[in-house]
Formats: structure tokens, sequence, C-alpha cells
């Protein structure tokens, strides 16, 4: 299926692993010109020997003015952003009796305020052309609370709210704005989750993962190319009538609405 993305301008934030380096690579696959973004000049590189021909670069992006160099940047480089992939930050997990304020800020500043610093401008500059997606790598846990997972879950359940408030704002603008929420991915940052827990739960990391799985239905955990899949779709004209949902990719673990 030719999904019209030739030669359209893609950012990745979190391009340089898992789920964000996967959707970098589909983007290009579909003939995309992509720019990825890391804090780690380390990862960058070593995603640029893996993609290719795609614009590295290095931002924190919990910083809004580091956020917004970013989106001038790639507009500067490579032209008008078409689409806005949100891949990055991630809350650590933390056991309730260790929560403290700082944690669950650090949680917003990881997640939610990675996310948010690169939409507000980004969706103006959008607005203003009437033309644009952004899709947002969100993470079923904010639907289903875990307790070592608090601070992490409501950053997601924030952004939930966030993509379906901003796409009813500015639909009537031209742009859509939509949420993918992966459960367990073959990716290394579950695999750092599932250390934590069998860390608390006094258990190997083995049977953490063998529990977890015996949870899923379809009976595995997703890889990051097949959320890709669905992240390009959803930027395609294809999707031209889908903006405003949170889309659950977690093989059925959650039988929710």
């Amino acid at each position: 299926m030719d999904l019209g993305l030739r030669d359209k301008i893609v950012l990745v934030t979190g391009g340089s692993k898992g789920i964000g380096l996967a959707c970098a690579a589909a983007f290009l696959s579909e003939g995309a010109k992509v720019a990825i973004v890391s804090r780690s000049a380390d990862n960058i590189a070593r995603a640029k020997l893996e993609l290719g021909n795609v614009l590295g670069l290095v931002a924190d992006l919990a910083d809004p003015l580091q956020a917004a160099h970013i989106v001038e940047t790639v507009e500067r480089d490579l032209g008008a952003i078409d689409v806005l992939v949100n891949s990055a930050g991630a809350a650590k997990r933390t056991p309730p009796d260790d929560l403290t304020p700082d944690v669950w800020h650090a949680a917003m500043s990881a997640k939610y305020f990675t996310y948010i610093y690169v939409i507000d401008p980004m969706i103006k500059l959008m607005a203003r052309r009437n033309a644009g997606v952004i899709v947002n790598v969100i993470g079923n846990g904010g639907k289903v609370a875990s307790p070592v997972h608090l601070p992490g879950g409501s950053a997601n359940a924030a952004l939930m709210l966030a993509t379906a408030g901003l796409a009813t704002a500015y639909a009537p603008r031209g742009v859509r704005v939509v949420g993918v929420n992966p459960g367990l991915t073959e990716t290394s940052r579950v695999a750092e989750g599932f250390a934590v827990d069998a860390r608390l739960s006094g258990i190997s990391v083995e049977e953490t993962s063998a529990r977890a799985l015996a949870k899923i239905p379809i009976g595995r955990m997703a890889e990051p190319k097949e959320i890709a899949d669905v992240v390009v779709f959803l930027a395609s004209a294809r999707a031209s009538y889908v903006s405003g949902v949170n889309i659950a990719m977690d093989g059925v673990a959650n039988a929710v609405i």
C-alpha cells in the first residue's frame, strides 16, 4: 500500500532506540525525509549507522528552549515538518513507599513535558499551514494503574487527555493528533522495567517476564516494528479521518473500552 509519505518531512523524538527507531526506519522505507532526536550523541551515532540518511540531533527535550530549537533546526535544514512522532522519555519505576514529590515531578518532566515542549511550537506552525499530523507514542500504563509505575502512568494519562484535547482544538485548522498506547514491547526500556519488577518482587527476571507474558492473550510482546507500522499508517492520508483517539496496542492484555 502506498501511504503517500514520499518526501514528507518527519521528526521523530526518541528516534535513536526502540519504538522511535523503528518508526524512523518505517518512514524512511516510505520515502520520507526523517530527523531523529535523542539526549545521547552516542545513541544518535549508532542510529544513523543503522538508518542511513537521517538528520540526527541531540537535545534534552525536558528543556522547552532546546525543544523549540529542535523544531526550528529541522524546519531550517529539511523543510516544513509534516509529521511529528513523539516517542521520547520514560519515567522510572518506583515502589509506592519510595515516592516523593520530586519523583512525581521527575516523571512528568521525563514523559509529559518532553512531548508537550515539542508539540507546543509544532502544532502552532502546523495550524498556520493548515496541515500536519502529530502521533504520540504514549503507553497503556496511563489506563491501567501499576503500583510501581504511578508517576509514569499519570504522565501517560495526562498525555492521552492532551492528545484528545489538542485534536479537538486544532481539527478546524487542519491538524490531526493521535495517540498510540503500546503494551509490553521488545525494547530495552521494557527489559529494564522487568529488572526493577523482579528486584521488588524477589524473583528472577525470567519469572517476571513469564508472568507478564501469561497475561497477554496474544501470547507474546509486540515487536517495535509492529507499533511503527501503525504509527506510519496514522500519519498518512489513508488515516485522514482519524484524530483525537488513543489506540491501545497491548495484545488484549487489558480488555477495556
